[in-house]
C-alpha cells in the first residue's frame, strides 16, 4: 500500500517538473543587442549587430538597469527615460504576433549612457539651427512670393499703359491716313488761327480770314479743306489733346456754318495735341505760336494735272 502511494506521489512530482520545464521552453526567451535609433512612446527601434532593425515594445513590467563594476555584476535600476537614441543596449524578452520583441529587461553600460547623452547634447544645437534655417527659408519664400505679386501687378500696369500708348498711336496714324500725304496734294490756300492760353473760342479777328479762305476754296475744282488743331506742351498731355480737338472742331463748325462749306469737301478735324511744335514753349511768344489751328485748302495733284 505504501509503495503504491509513493509511486503516485512520484508520478505527480514528475508531471509537475515536466510542466515547469516545458512552460519556459514554450515561451522561448529571446535576446537582442544593438543601438537605439528611435524612441516613440512605448516602442523603440533597435539597430542590431547584424544591421537589421528591430522594434522593441516596452511595458510596465520591463526592467531597465545600468550594469556597474569591473565585472558588470552590480545593477542600478533606471527609468525608461534613460532609453535615448544613441544608447547601446541588451534586451531580453519574447516576440509577439507582430514579430516585435516585448522587453522583459533592458541593460546598458554606464559609459554607453554618457556617450548617448553627449551625442544628444551635441545634436540639440543642430536641431535648433535646422529649425532656424527652415524658418528663415519660409520667410524668404514668403518675401519672394510678395515680390512676384508686386512684379505681376507692375506688369499689368505696364500692359495697360502700353495699351493706351498703342491706342494713341493708332489714333494718330488713323488721323494721318484720313488727311493723306501732302505730297499728293497742292496747298491752294492756308490760314493759321491762334488761341489764348487754355481757350478754344475763335478770336473774332480771324473770322474774315476764314471766310475769305472758304470763298477761295469754292473756286477750286475738287477742293478739300483740312483742319488740324494743336496745343502748347504747357500743362498735361491729356488736357492739351482735348484743347487741340476742341479748337479744330470750332474752326470746322465755323467754316461749315458761316463759310457754307459742304461736309463732303472737309476732312475730319484732326487733334494733334502737343505734336509738331513750331515755337519754343520756354517763351510766351513760342507758346502762343503753338496754340493754333492750321486750315488748308488742298487739291489733288492728279486733278490739277501737276
Amino acid at each position: 500500500m505504501c509503495k503504491h502511494r509513493f509511486a503516485a506521489i512520484g508520478l505527480v512530482v514528475t508531471i509537475s517538473l515536466a510542466t515547469l520545464l516545458c512552460g519556459p521552453a514554450h515561451a522561448q526567451t529571446a535576446k537582442a543587442e544593438g543601438l537605439i535609433t528611435g524612441r516613440s512612446g512605448d516602442t523603440m527601434t533597435l539597430q542590431t549587430q547584424d544591421s537589421s532593425k528591430l522594434v522593441v515594445v516596452l511595458t510596465d513590467a520591463t526592467q531597465v538597469a545600468q550594469v556597474q563594476g569591473v565585472f558588470k555584476a552590480r545593477r542600478k535600476q533606471m527609468s525608461m527615460a534613460a532609453l535615448i537614441p544613441g544608447l547601446q543596449v541588451k534586451v531580453e524578452g519574447a516576440y509577439n504576433a507582430q514579430n516585435q520583441l516585448v522587453a522583459s529587461s533592458i541593460k546598458f553600460k554606464g559609459n554607453d549612457l554618457e556617450d548617448a547623452q553627449t551625442i544628444q547634447a551635441g545634436l540639440q544645437p543642430t536641431k535648433e539651427q535646422v529649425e532656424q534655417t527652415q524658418q528663415q527659408l519660409a520667410e524668404q519664400q514668403a518675401a519672394l512670393e510678395r515680390q512676384q505679386q508686386e512684379i505681376q501687378q507692375q506688369q499689368q500696369q505696364m500692359a495697360l499703359a502700353q495699351e493706351k500708348i498703342d491706342a494713341n498711336k493708332a489714333a494718330i496714324a488713323a488721323a494721318n491716313k484720313r488727311f493723306g500725304q501732302l505730297d499728293d496734294y497742292n496747298i491752294m490756300d492756308e490760314v493759321t488761327v491762334l488761341f489764348a492760353n487754355g481757350k478754344v473760342e475763335i478770336d473774332p479777328k480771324y473770322y474774315q480770314q476764314l471766310l475769305d479762305l472758304a470763298a477761295k476754296a469754292k473756286t477750286i475744282t475738287a477742293y478739300t479743306i483740312q483742319v488740324k488743331g494743336y496745343a502748347s506742351s504747357v500743362g498735361s498731355a491729356a488736357l492739351n489733346q482735348r484743347l487741340s480737338e476742341d479748337r479744330a472742331n470750332n474752326v470746322t463748325q465755323y467754316l461749315q456754318q458761316q463759310g457754307h462749306i459742304p461736309l463732303t469737301n472737309m476732312l475730319a478735324p484732326g487733334a494733334m495735341g502737343e505734336s509738331r511744335q513750331v515755337g519754343s514753349d520756354k517763351t510766351a511768344d513760342g507758346q502762343a505760336e503753338n496754340r493754333r489751328v492750321v486750315v488748308r485748302v488742298l487739291q489733288n495733284k492728279g486733278i490739277a494735272g501737276t
